[in-house]
């Protein structure tokens, strides 16, 4: 019979951005989707009751600061915490983290295995993954705060006003903006897939440690 046992994986505020992050990214896709095409709505004959899209905008703005500063915190936390939530995880430099990224795709993407090894934080392909993710992170607020600015007297805004001439104008800043919305809509679609799968596939309780920041190892061959 394996033995097995618990190990803490994930620390509070790693798990306080992932969800906040999750919930900031439903608001802004679906705020932002109407920003881009905004339907023309009718309620009733005042005014007021036809401010459905100045309340979206709103909505978009104030999600848009709190993904800001949410992901501020998973950056230092990259620093200050656990082995499992440092920078380094996210960049492949060992031979032992490409060897793993063979390894996952071989059972993620290619199905030639069954999962051979356990991973107690993220796989290497994942954080590799993810690390990619954070640059768009960075680029979609670049763009985003960057046209902000041109309608805000609001000094932080200002600080990305730069960026907006670098890319080529407003045009070219919202076709980015616009397409890493759909890069975050399938990534997440992704995500949710493999979560599962691997959570049925390692039984190491893959969902839940994003709860309780506890997962299980049974003894198998597995890498940090």
């Amino acid at each position: 019979m394996e033995k097995i046992r618990r190990i803490y994986v994930w620390e509070i505020p790693v798990r306080f951005y992932h969800w906040v992050n999750m919930t900031c990214i439903i608001v802004l896709v679906l705020t932002g989707y109407f920003i881009g095409n905004p339907p023309a709505i009718q309620r009733g004959t005042e005014a007021y009751a036809n401010y459905w899209f100045a309340t979206n905008r709103f909505l978009h703005y104030v999600f848009a600061y709190l993904f800001f500063f949410n992901f501020l915190l998973r950056i230092y936390w990259a620093f200050v915490g656990n082995e499992f939530a440092n920078w380094k995880q996210f960049l492949p430099v060992t031979k032992k983290q490409w060897n793993e990224i063979s390894e996952v795709l071989k059972v993620d993407i290619l199905q030639l295995k069954t999962w051979s090894f356990e991973s107690k934080g993220h796989n290497a392909l994942a954080s590799f993954t993810y690390f990619f993710m954070f640059l768009a992170f960075v680029l979609q607020c670049l763009t985003g705060f960057g046209m902000y600015a041109a309608m805000s007297t609001s000094w932080f805004p200002q600080l990305f006003a730069w960026f907006i001439p670098l890319v080529g104008g407003d045009e070219t800043a919202r076709h980015i903006h616009h397409i890493l919305m759909w890069v975050f809509i399938v990534f997440a679609m992704i995500h949710v897939y493999l979560v599962v799968y691997h959570d049925y596939v390692e039984r190491t309780g893959v969902a839940s440690s994003m709860i309780s920041g506890w997962k299980f190892i049974t003894g198998h061959k597995h890498h940090d």
